[in-house]
């Protein structure tokens, strides 16, 4: 997963990464502020003169992509159906088709507090919300769009007629973590892109709900392609392990995962019992004096859970034991060039690396 931030050199460079490493595909997600505070960021990132709010739109950048990519598939991880109607979001992904090689992904969840709050968008029923949406977007990709009474969207004389071209039909990817998120994904997915799982165990139980879903609905379960994306820092050696483990952007994202993670390990979430994650947080109400305290109650253990941290070996093998888990697609946003110039020219040479010895097995 590319940062879609400015400048566009930056894009330029890891997409260049990602065809050098011979990836399957180039995904950008869609915020309008960043997970991460300013503050982290600031403390964290050799980039100055950079800020972590500062993103590009997707639909944009895809299109971007989409004229470079060559043979990489291209898509957005993930969207909602708030932002934007599902129709537009179908507009978007079928143009995209008849940009691109190869179909789209479109990865889509129910949407995140940060991205909807702060500007006056729905937060109520997401997921009934978003199955709805499904039911739009899975219409406008077949050509069986027609009137549509639901209780978010209503649809009279919609007209989709635009349709992609043979055999790049847009994929529905769902980012799903709670049990009627699973159940969605195998109704109506293509594929599953959760952002979190615990262990290789944790990701096989939640592969199976959205597999058993699949086939009470009547589909085939190998339809729905089994994904990860989360977040990545590389380390060099050993000693960088360390280091990276206690950076604040590390520890930032310990904190984002949820409160039932949190008492796993026997420890109390600073953000509270019924935090959920990611999808709850305001990076920008979080008080400085508040966060750094609550940086600093992080257990080492949640660290290891909140993003994945290793050298390129211990990468591959975390990433190997998910693959025995029902792992086929592992699309994670790599962070750790922007902690210093040493990080960013390791990651240069080693994502390509791990994606071979992944693609070949060895």
């Amino acid at each position: 997963m590319l940062a879609p931030s400015p400048p566009v050199g930056l894009l330029r460079l890891q997409l260049g990464v990602a065809r050098l490493g011979h990836l399957d595909s180039v995904m950008v997600p869609d915020h309008l502020q960043s997970l991460v505070p300013e503050a982290v960021w600031a403390e964290s990132t050799w980039l100055k003169g950079t800020r972590t709010h500062a993103l590009f739109d997707y639909a944009s950048t895809l299109g971007w992509l989409a004229a470079r990519s060559g043979r990489l598939r291209v898509g957005v991880q993930v969207t909602d159906p708030l932002r934007r109607h599902p129709v537009v979001v179908a507009q978007t992904m079928l143009t995209l088709a008849h940009l691109t090689r190869r179909a789209p992904i479109l990865g889509i969840g129910s949407g995140e507090r940060e991205n909807l709050e702060p500007y006056g968008l729905p937060l109520d029923h997401p997921t009934a919300r978003l199955e709805e949406a499904l039911r739009i977007l899975r219409a406008c990709f077949t050509g069986t769009l027609a009137d549509f009474d639901g209780e978010y969207y209503t649809l009279r004389d919609a007209v989709m007629d635009l349709q992609a071209p043979v055999g790049r039909t847009p994929e529905i990817w769902v980012g799903a973590h709670g049990p009627r998120m699973l159940e969605l994904t195998g109704r109506f997915g293509d594929g599953w892109i959760p952002t979190l799982v615990s262990s290789p165990e944790d990701y096989a139980q939640k592969l199976e709900r959205v597999r058993a879903a699949a086939r009470q609905a009547g589909r085939s379960p190998e339809a729905v392609t089994a994904g990860l994306g989360g977040f990545l820092l590389l380390a060099r050696d050993a000693a960088d392990v360390s280091r990276v483990l206690r950076t604040p952007l590390a520890r930032f994202f310990a904190l984002l995962t949820p409160a039932a993670v949190w008492r796993e390990v026997g420890a109390e979430h600073p953000l509270g019992p019924r935090f959920r994650g990611f999808v709850d947080v305001l990076p920008e109400t979080l008080e400085r004096d508040a966060l750094r305290s609550a940086l600093a109650s992080v257990p080492a253990e949640v660290v290891a859970i909140g993003v994945m941290v290793g050298t390129p070996d211990q990468v591959v093998a975390r990433v190997r034991a998910l693959a025995e888990a029902g792992l086929q697609h592992f699309s994670p946003m790599v962070l750790s060039g922007a902690l210093s110039r040493g990080n960013a020219l390791h990651d240069i040479r080693a994502i390509p690396s791990i994606a071979r010895r992944l693609q070949s097995g060895r």
